[in-house]
């Protein structure tokens, strides 16, 4: 189920031009030839998701409020890094919060691009976007009504 629902959306992506990066599963971005792959602490490491799935593989790295760690993932040759949750995350309760001076600082450091993450909407992107964020990342403001 979802190795098809996987191709099922790597083929929407292809037809509107748009990236597809899958969370968390490296074997699963190689067999779909997805775009990317986003790590997550547990999740496999930069040489290995290079390795296995070439140089030309987008590779993002959650460093949820650490910049050390953001740093570390930019030398080993992570594409772009992401920071959060930057407010409460209904997706991820129990995720650390990461203060928005963080990626203010992280952008200071960092020439690699900044996704901020958790519990955004429509409403406080912005803020996100004003503390350095380069992109965002929404769940619940896309799929539900009330965020």
């Amino acid at each position: 189920m979802k190795l098809k629902e996987a191709y099922a959306l790597r083929q929407l992506c292809l037809v509107h031009n748009t990236l597809f990066i899958i969370n968390d599963d490296i074997n699963l971005t190689e067999k779909v030839h997805a775009d990317g792959v986003h790590l997550g602490k547990d999740d496999g490491s930069i040489q290995q998701a290079r390795q296995q799935l070439g140089v030309d593989s987008i590779i993002g790295i959650s460093c949820y409020n650490d910049i050390n760690l953001a740093f570390q993932a930019q030398k080993q040759g992570a594409n772009y890094v992401a920071f959060g949750a930057l407010f409460d995350s209904k997706t991820k309760p129990n995720a650390p919060y990461c203060p928005l001076n963080v990626i203010t600082k992280a952008k200071q450091i960092l020439h690699i691009p900044i996704v901020g993450i958790g519990g955004i909407n429509l409403y406080n992107q912005q803020q996100a976007f004003d503390a350095g964020c380069d992109a965002v990342a929404m769940i619940n403001a896309l799929f539900k009504k009330n965020y």
